[in-house]
């Protein structure tokens, strides 16, 4: 039986995702040669396009065909795409629980100050809408 393909983007996804949404659009050697600067392993320029035609059938990037050589853009922004995958996550992991999420989250990562207050000021922000 195939396996069905995940709409959620792999971490090389991700790292392509990530070129995209810093440049608004890149080629396929554009992104290869980007990929190579930040990837432990190189891989190849044939694989590279693969990615690129793998994420376009799952909706995570468009290509522009009138462009020559062909445009990939991200289809989604970089926040809605981390909220989609932080909703999945709250879902599959925490049983829909975003405080369970805030439980594990806060004591096992070291918090700034800077971080701290942001939090406070979110918790603040959130507890006055619902007033």
């Amino acid at each position: 039986m195939a396996r069905s393909i995940s709409p959620q983007p792999t971490e090389v996804e991700l790292q392509i995702l990530r070129i995209l949404w810093q440049r608004d659009g890149a080629t396929a050697r554009e992104v290869h040669n980007l990929l190579a600067e930040v990837e432990e392993r190189s891989t190849t320029y044939s694989t590279t396009v693969k990615m690129l035609s793998v994420m376009l059938d799952k909706g995570l990037v468009k290509r522009d065909e009138a462009a020559s050589p062909q445009i990939y853009r991200p289809a989604s922004s970089q926040k809605s795409t981390q909220r989609k995958m932080l909703r999945d996550l709250i879902e599959k992991v925490y049983d829909g629980s975003a405080l369970s999420l805030v439980m594990q989250a806060l004591p096992s990562s070291r918090a700034t100050a800077e971080e701290l207050a942001a939090i406070r000021r979110m918790v603040d922000e959130l507890e006055g809408r619902q007033q």
